[in-house]
């Protein structure tokens, strides 16, 4: 609007204010027709003074103010001190309101006064917004260049740097026009250090960050700073706090010690950079001491105190320093209890109130106190607070993975916060404990069928029954078998594994398969050991009957062999025939006895011979033990073998065309008797006594024999089962049978019930019973051999 707008407007609003015809009314007196405003105007400003008064002095006149915008900033007071006297009013700015020219730049207000039994008296009054002063920013920031601002690159992060405004105003906004830089830009206008420090390996390292700073009303200033980054010194000047907190409980008086700031270095120096008029405090130079600069009772104020060398100005280094008065009459609000401590069950329902404090310190209106929960974020997720009621937000679930990562216990610290300036506030710390309900039955697996050999062994075990518990612990389980060990169950089960085990003889042919009950109970999932929940469960075991294994044969299990040693490698002697079980089981073959000097090995079913340079004929006498079968049912049989051994150097004789007749041979006894029939003792006693009778009948036979027919040598076996014992003759008989014995022999094993093998006189060797243990039963076998020369 131009001056010849605003002169227009000033006439108009002039003709509307001049006086009317006069009327028995109240009168309104002294109240201005048009009052300018600056927009900067703070409230509780005066916008016009008047008076008001009746025709009757004794009457009370009624004023009021209206204005053509409903939500005009303004406000109407009137006072009174003489009924008598005329009514004093006042219009004001509103508490809390602001003008802005650039939305209204003109008021039309309305007074209205009236007295009893007088006509209502109406004035205008028309208040005038003008523009205000605009914001300005200091010279050194607003420049071409710049401000400078000098620091160490040891600072630490996020160290207050520079402040844009020194003496801020409210309601500024601060903004970075280039982000291309480390530093950070706080909404108080504080320029601080990266979170991370300055990198000490570079030189000196310049940032330029360019600000524009804006206030309500759209007035904005802008300028630059310049953050130059020099290289560290030793020793530097460092505060041990870039920020450090001071409270004073009580009211000081001037020029009181409030604090002192530290910093370490060389010609330590203290300054305040900001405020650059401090309003309260002032600090020691020298000392760094705080003073205060008059009586406070409530105060609070933030100082950026800066050291620095006084010899190096550029090493410096700051330090925020917030520092509020409280006056005797600022209390921090108390609460009973000053500490909670708890249990809650893990099905507690939310929105359950746990508990509510009792809290005092604030003596102004109702609900001025604020409570608030802070604390890890499981405690926040799971409790929450509705005045001064700390309900149960979530439920606690003692069996989830959350509540045992925290060990089942919350902390956390309820904030009580009374009102005014500053703020007071007191800390309740809680600790809240969730214990266990036993909420789900144990379940039983889905297995439960097992099978076990009628020949299982005491203790062998059966099978696993792993049942299972949603409760914490999970799979915490007891097991007990219903009706217990019994022959009719021969079975027990462990009470912590779960494991079922043969305690007792199994049949196949009386019980094909057992029905157990297996009863699961769980343990230790509730405050109450006695809450406990429990399951049965249905196993069944099958007997399997059992398959022995038959016992190998081999034919013959006595042989007689002679050969010739050779020198060299090693040499067979003879392979072993024998055959184990119907299913094809492979034999496994040991020298059980009989191989002194080693002379003798096996591979497979064959005997081999190592020359061993006997000087002399040497007669062995092997027991080869035969396995067939595998596990626990594995049987074996015995095999004897007589080995004579002849030196390749002993001479042989001639052979001679004596006709020579073979007698008939004698076949091969072998009776083998095992143990398994426990008859009685007078049984036992009979068959004895006839044995003896018997065994006496046939010696004396043998005997008579043996006298007819007798030859120049017998060959026993059986004095023991390793020893064959050659009985002396007559040296004469017997060098002639040996003679006999040699012209036909080839140095090759031969079998003495072979035909080729012939002597000149037959005979008859009698073979004592040979006792050998096999398996692991004692077997007795007794073999009698007929032995043909």
């Amino acid at each position: 609007m131009g001056m010849h707008g605003r002169l227009t407007c000033l006439l108009l609003l002039l003709s509307l204010c001049a006086p009317g015809t006069f009327v028995r009314a109240a009168a309104l007196l002294d109240l201005p027709c048009v009052v300018t405003l600056g927009e900067d105007a703070v409230p509780g400003t005066s916008v016009a003074e008047g008076t008001v008064s009746c025709s009757n002095t004794s009457d009370s006149p009624n004023v009021t103010l209206h204005g053509t915008e409903p939500s005009h900033p303004f406000s109407l007071i009137t006072s009174s001190t003489d009924p008598m006297a005329n009514t004093t009013f006042q219009v004001m700015l509103r508490a809390g309101e602001e003008l802005n020219a650039h939305w209204v730049t003109l008021y039309t207000l309305t007074l209205q006064a009236t007295c009893p039994g007088e006509d209502r008296v109406e004035k205008q009054l028309f208040v005038w917004v003008k523009e205000g002063q605009g914001l300005r920013c200091d010279a050194p920031f607003t420049s071409a260049e710049g401000d400078v601002v000098r620091v160490l690159a040891d600072v630490a992060p996020r160290t207050p740097l520079y402040a844009v405004m020194p003496q801020p105003l409210g309601g500024l906004t601060f903004r970075l026009r280039n982000h291309n830089t480390p530093l950070v830009l706080t909404h108080q206008g504080l320029v601080l250090a990266p979170p991370g420090g300055f990198d000490h390996s570079k030189g000196t390292q310049t940032f330029r960050l360019e600000i524009e700073v804006m206030d309500r009303k759209g007035h904005n200033c802008s300028g630059a700073v310049r953050v130059e980054v020099l290289p560290s010194c030793r020793p530097c000047v460092s505060f041990l706090e870039p920020q450090q907190d001071v409270t004073v409980p009580g009211v000081i008086g001037p020029l009181e010690v409030v604090t002192q700031v530290r910093a370490s270095g060389d010609n330590v120096r203290y300054a305040i950079l900001a405020p650059l008029a401090p309003t309260f405090f002032t600090i020691d130079e020298m000392t760094g001491k705080i003073h205060s600069t008059q009586r406070l009772e409530v105060a609070q104020e933030q100082l950026l105190v800066q050291a620095y060398n006084a010899l190096h100005p550029a090493d410096h280094a700051t330090t925020m320093l917030n520092i509020t008065v409280q006056g005797t009459e600022q209390r921090v609000p108390s609460c009973v209890p000053a500490i909670f401590v708890s249990q809650v069950p893990e099905t507690e329902l939310p929105g359950s109130t746990l508990v509510t404090l009792r809290c005092t310190g604030c003596e102004g209106a109702e609900g001025c106190l604020h409570y608030a929960l802070e604390g890890p974020p499981a405690s926040q997720s799971h409790f929450r607070m509705e005045g001064p009621q700390l309900q149960v937000s979530t439920t606690p679930d003692y069996d989830s993975k959350a509540v045992a990562n925290v060990g089942f216990q919350f902390t956390a610290t309820i904030v009580v916060t009374a009102g005014g300036q500053p703020p007071r506030s007191t800390r309740v710390p809680m600790l809240v404990t969730v214990t266990p309900v036993n909420e789900f039955t144990p379940v039983c697996p889905n297995a439960t069928t097992f099978t076990v050999p009628e020949t299982a062994a005491f203790g062998s075990a059966v099978g696993l029954i792993a049942g299972t518990d949603r409760d914490y612990p999970p799979d915490s389980l007891e097991y007990s078998l219903e009706g217990g060990p019994a022959p009719e169950q021969p079975f027990s089960i462990d009470a912590h594994t779960g494991e079922i085990r043969v305690v007792g003889p199994l049949d196949s042919r009386q019980h094909k398969s057992y029905r157990l009950t297996v009863r699961l109970t769980d343990t230790r999932n509730d405050l109450d050991p006695a809450k406990r929940r429990s399951c049965l469960c249905a196993v069944t075991v099958h007997v399997q009957q059992a398959v022995l294994d038959q016992v190998p044969v081999c034919t013959p299990e006595v042989q007689e062999l002679w050969i010739t040693a050779r020198s060299g490698s090693r040499q067979p002697v003879t392979r072993l025939a024998c055959q184990g079980s119907r299913d094809g089981t492979t034999l496994a073959y040991i020298i059980a006895g009989g191989n002194e000097d080693g002379c003798f090995q096996l591979e497979g079913n064959t005997v081999l011979y190592l020359p061993n340079n006997l000087p002399e004929p040497r007669t062995f006498v092997l027991l080869v033990e035969v396995w067939g079968g595998s596990g626990t049912s594995r049987r074996s049989t015995v095999v004897a073998l007589v080995v004579h051994i002849t030196p390749r150097s002993t001479p042989v004789p001639p052979s001679t065309t004596t006709e020579r007749t073979t007698p008939l041979k004698e076949h091969l006894v072998v009776t083998q008797m095992e143990a398994v029939w426990h008859p009685p003792a007078w049984f036992v006693a009979v068959l004895t006594v006839s044995g003896a009778l018997l065994l006496a009948a046939l010696g004396c036979m043998a005997r008579s024999l043996l006298c007819s027919n007798r030859g120049p040598g017998k060959l026993l076996l059986g004095k023991s089962p390793w020893d064959v014992v050659e009985k002396k003759g007559d040296e004469g008989e017997q060098g002639s049978s040996h003679a006999s014995s040699l012209e036909q022999f080839d140095g090759r094993a031969q079998d003495p019930r072979s035909p080729l093998f012939s002597a000149p006189r037959s005979s008859w060797s009698e073979v004592e019973p040979l006792a050998f243990l096999t398996g692991r039963k004692s077997e007795l076998a007794h073999r009698r051999v007929g032995v043909t020369r």
